[in-house]
């Protein structure tokens, strides 16, 4: 009767099956000799009978020396086979891989061994079994035993070696699902085993793993957050050669979805990520060009708020933050494709986004925004005039940053707004437009007093120079006069002293000066009824304006104005405003030696009204000495009063007169009932 372990002796059986291992390997030599013969003799049945006796007899007992001397025999049939062996690997693999997860240590040292051997003789024929090779190996780095490691290691290097060799045959498909799944793990050995294959494939010149690459890329990044330096090493340099090939090869990658997983990982909080994924974000602007497009938004909420950073540390991120926002710009204002990269871009989250960091900690962030929606009402005033009035009330509260830099960005961009949404030929829509925006100013100035007393004059100075300063100086008297503004004659002060004081209302002062002309006649009627809430201010503007008959008639009725403290503060201010250049002019007008005199006349008279209305101050010392200084050669000239420039205007001064003691009636009889309710409040 056949022994059950035919063909192989009782005896080499026995020894096979022994706990020493000299005798397993004395068993082993056997056997391979006895598999030359076989295979010399091309008996393939004995050579199948013998390996179906070897798995099912020994590498799957439950005695661990059976299990030990299987694995040596199949490696022993292996050796024996040669290059043949490439026709029974299936049957010589199966069964050393499923002891490749075996309780016992040394089983598991011997089954590397074996595989190792297989594998050598085998090379290209384990390429089918490769995902299940992987996957076990994928296992074993992670071992307890070192000894299994280093057995593990060695037949991983010679895989590697194998599908490097044979990677025109390597199935690329079927393997990515494996690297897939496995790059996730929580494991540094783990870890870097995956790196390691992911790195030697995507060096095989034949092998395109860009193909591939939104398969694994995701990965990657989260491997960067092992604490491991050889791990974070390892895949920077991956990284960095996908990012090298796709320089040379940027049609295998898919950009979409690439750069999806680019702008998550730019968000990250760890700085090596960011540094990393927002370098990638900065190749894909400058290779795929207009077709980032349509990922603007993410681009921006992934570098926006990375222009703030300002330590060492983080410079890099910061400087390709920068570069990319510029790249970005550029792309949407390129004017060969203009009208094609508008359609690109979903503009509704792009403002989106850039509304969101508009209140952001950074001022670099805050301006960077600032800068792109100026950019984009720039370039596409169309496309962005339905995002105009939601950006209203968000920009209007940025103008009271602590920053002046951020505060004269956002102005600009207020100018551009207001400038690009309406049409040039409908002035009575451009006229509601302004005085919308102004009276929402207006509104903001007087709920914060901090605000007026920081900003406002910053503000109008600025809008001056980006609007048409006449016009918005018509707009604020026009709101001043018609509206109920509680602080009217605030605002007249400080309309008044930026429009004597200011170089950018230098053109506006040039007009105000000529009254005898029809235009700038209408502009000073306009500015006088809103001046008329505060007395001095109306004062200061006629003398811009040479109206000095009409000074001097307003001077006489300040008998009748209650003199404040505020009051006396403004002569103050008007005094030291007479002996600033600005008013130049009208000093001359005093040593005037015209044929007429009227207007110095005039002139002298109002000084010497408002010296007399000045207590004994350094004020009214500096008036007096100026005045004594006035020659008298045209004290006894007769006043011919249509030869001044107040009679030459053809400006109806008597209305003006009246209105002036109207508005200043008006605010004697509130003063007086705001009095009276401070002492007898009224009952609630």
């Amino acid at each position: 009767m056949e022994s059950q372990y035919a063909p192989l002796s009782e005896s080499c059986a026995k020894a096979l099956a022994d706990k020493a291992y000299e005798k397993r390997k004395v068993a082993s030599q056997e056997i391979e000799k006895m598999v030359t013969e076989f295979n010399t003799k091309n008996n393939t049945v004995q050579i199948r009978k013998l390996i179906d006796v070897l798995s099912n007899q020994f590498a799957i007992s439950r005695d661990p020396n059976r299990r030990k001397g299987g694995l040596i025999g199949l490696a022993a049939t292996s050796l024996g086979l040669g290059k043949d062996s490439e026709r029974y690997v299936g049957e010589l693999v199966t069964p050393i891989l499923n002891c490749l997860s075996d309780p016992d240590v040394r089983v598991r040292y011997f089954a590397c061994e074996s595989l190792y051997n297989v594998v050598k003789v085998a090379r290209a024929a384990i390429i089918p079994f490769f995902p299940d090779l992987f996957s076990a190996l994928s296992r074993l780095v992670t071992d307890s035993d070192q000894m299994v490691k280093d057995g593990s290691e060695l037949l991983d290097r010679l895989l590697k070696d194998i599908v490097t060799e044979s990677s025109q045959i390597f199935n690329l498909e079927a393997f990515i699902p494996l690297l897939k799944e496995r790059i996730y793990v929580n494991n540094s050995f783990a870890r870097q085993y995956v790196i390691s294959w992911i790195s030697i494939l995507n060096a095989v010149p034949e092998i395109n793993m860009l193909i591939y690459l939104t398969d694994i890329l995701d990965g990657l990044f989260t491997m960067l957050e092992d604490n491991t330096l050889e791990i974070q090493r390892m895949c920077e340099t991956t990284l960095s050669q996908f990012l090298k090939s796709i320089r040379y090869d940027s049609t295998s990658v898919r950009m979409e979805d690439t750069i999806n997983i680019l702008i998550i990982h730019a968000q990250s909080t760890n700085e090596l990520i960011k540094s990393i994924a927002i370098t990638w974000i900065r190749e894909f602007v400058q290779t795929f060009g207009p077709n980032v497009l349509p990922h603007a938004s993410g681009i921006f909420t992934a570098i926006l708020p990375c222009l703030e950073y300002n330590v060492e540390s983080k410079k890099n991120i910061k400087e390709c933050a920068v570069s990319v926002n510029n790249s970005m710009m550029s792309l949407i204002s390129s004017k060969e494709h203009k009208s094609k990269n508008i359609e690109k871009i979903d503009l509704r989250s792009v403002m989106e986004v850039l509304s969101q960091y508009l209140t952001h900690n950074s001022v670099h962030t805050k301006i960077a925004v600032l800068k792109w929606i100026h950019h984009l009402f720039t370039h596409f005033p169309n496309e962005m005039s339905p995002h105009a009035s939601s950006l209203g009330a968000n920009l209007l509260g940025i103008l009271s940053d602590n920053s002046d830099e951020v505060v004269l960005q956002c102005l600009s961009v207020l100018a551009k707004i207001l400038n690009s949404t309406h049409n040039d030929d409908s002035r009575d829509f451009n006229k509601a437009h302004y005085r919308k925006f102004l009276l929402s100013l207006l509104n903001l100035f007087s709920e914060e007093k901090k605000f007026l007393d920081n900003r406002a004059s910053l503000i109008i100075r600025q809008l001056c120079v980006l609007l048409n300063a006449e016009y918005i100086y018509r707009t604020f008297s026009e709101i001043i006069d018609e509206e109920v503004i509680k602080f009217a004659s605030t605002m007249v002060r400080l309309l008044n002293m930026i429009l004597l004081t200011s170089p950018e209302l230098f053109e506006l002062r040039n007009s105000l000066r000529d009254i005898t002309n029809e235009h700038s006649a209408n502009l000073f009627k306009c500015l006088y009824k809103s001046w008329a809430h505060c007395p001095v201010s109306t004062l200061s503007l006629c003398l811009l304006t040479q109206s000095y008959q009409h000074v001097s008639q307003l001077v006489v009725l300040f008998g009748d104005v209650e003199i404040t403290l505020d009051i006396l503060n403004e002569l103050d201010k008007l005094v030291q405003l007479i002996e600033s250049p600005i008013f130049a002019p009208l000093r001359l007008t005093l040593v005037s030696k015209s044929n007429n005199c009227a207007d110095a006349q005039h002139l002298a008279h109002a000084l010497f009204g408002i010296l007399m209305l000045l207590p004994q101050t350094d004020a009214f010392h500096l008036l007096k000495n100026r005045l004594q200084c006035v020659p008298n050669y045209w004290g006894q000239t007769p006043i011919n009063e249509n030869k001044s420039l107040q009679h030459q205007s053809n400006i109806d001064f008597e209305i003006l007169l009246e209105h002036f003691k109207k508005v200043q009636k008006a605010q004697r009889t509130l003063r007086i009932q705001q009095r009276r309710n401070i002492i007898l409040p009224e009952e609630t």
